[in-house]
């Protein structure tokens, strides 16, 4: 296990999302926003928790406050959320440039209490594996709504980038 193996993942996890959001960019405004009963709802709040995730779990690794929360809203706030997994992944991206070796065996989570004996690895390796589930996730709400997809398998980026 190092550093650049997990950045190899996280590239993995990025690329996997912005799949994802080409195809929410398919979608229409009422689509986008259809209420299921499953999971965290619609393909927006799915989106919506991914993003919060991830931000939430880097910033306790570097110590910060998480970005606002992006609110529920009734406009096709699309670009605005664009906007934000851009600004989140960048930070994601900063923190994972700038990981060594030695410190994947730190525990820098001091709060909440639950978190604080978590190593850097396992935060690291639960952050993809979570991005994982909901993308599955939000394949099958895809693919329900009409929206052709492909497998978001890590083997098969493997394959790609040779």
């Amino acid at each position: 296990m190092n550093a650049n193996a997990f950045r190899h993942f996280y590239d993995y996890h990025f690329t996997e999302n912005r799949k994802i959001w080409n195809y929410v960019s398919q979608l229409s405004h009422e689509q986008f926003t259809q209420q299921v009963g499953y999971s965290h709802g619609s393909v927006r709040e799915q989106i919506v928790h991914l993003i919060s995730c991830d931000d939430t779990w880097f910033s306790e690794l570097r110590g910060v406050e998480p970005s606002e929360s992006l609110p529920p809203t009734n406009l096709d706030d699309r670009n605005m959320i664009r906007t934000h997994w851009d600004r989140v992944e960048q930070n994601m991206r900063d923190y994972l440039a700038e990981l060594r070796d030695e410190m994947l065996f730190d525990t820098p989570i001091v709060e909440p209490e639950e978190d604080k004996d978590l190593i850097v690895w396992q935060v690291l390796l639960h952050v993809v594996n979570h991005g994982t589930d909901h993308r599955a996730q939000l394949l099958r709400l895809l693919n329900d709504l009409g929206v052709e997809t492909t497998s978001q398998d890590y083997i098969f980026y493997v394959y790609d980038h040779l």
